[in-house]
């Protein structure tokens, strides 16, 4: 009787160890920190964090339109330095954002920042470079996107804010 006990508590164990084992060694993916949105998330530039920038452009990708949301937990204005592209072809902006507040490119009123000279086709990625306050800075893909999708379709830029731009 006392085998089949043992025989029993053993098989147990190898059941219970061979369905659990792989939570046991794995890391938990609700621990991975990602980008959800269709956008990259900048975590490390600075003060400034920035949120699910990505960039939409026109169908051959020579104009684009930067859509983020930078969030300033800090008592101080800072100013996010953002550089898109590489080589002499790399394009430099500047954004401000006031105290405990958070700036949407592209939403709540805010317009997006114009990218032009793009000629990053919607699907590919752009190298972009985000620094403010004392911080190192981060460099990142960004991707770029078309307006397909109805909620996007406003974002991309219309002629007329290209030579008004220009």
């Amino acid at each position: 009787m006392k085998p089949r006990h043992l025989a029993s508590i053993a098989v147990a164990t190898a059941l219970v160890l061979g369905t659990t084992g792989c939570s046991m060694i794995s890391p938990q993916a609700t621990t991975i920190e990602y980008s959800a949105a269709e956008g990259v998330n900048v975590y490390d530039s600075g003060p400034l964090d920035v949120r699910n920038a990505f960039i939409v452009a026109t169908d051959d990708g020579a104009v684009g339109n930067l859509v983020a949301a930078i969030v300033n937990d800090t008592d101080e204005s800072h100013t996010l330095r953002i550089e898109l592209g590489e080589g002499s072809s790399a394009q430099s902006f500047e954004q401000t954002v006031p105290a405990r507040t958070t700036v949407s490119l592209g939403a709540d009123g805010e317009d997006p920042i114009l990218v032009e000279g793009l000629y990053t086709p919607p699907g590919a990625d752009i190298p972009g470079y985000f620094q403010s306050g004392d911080g190192d800075g981060t460099l990142i893909s960004v991707p770029v996107l078309d307006g397909e999708l109805p909620y996007l379709a406003p974002l991309v830029p219309t002629v007329t804010e290209v030579e008004s731009e220009g």
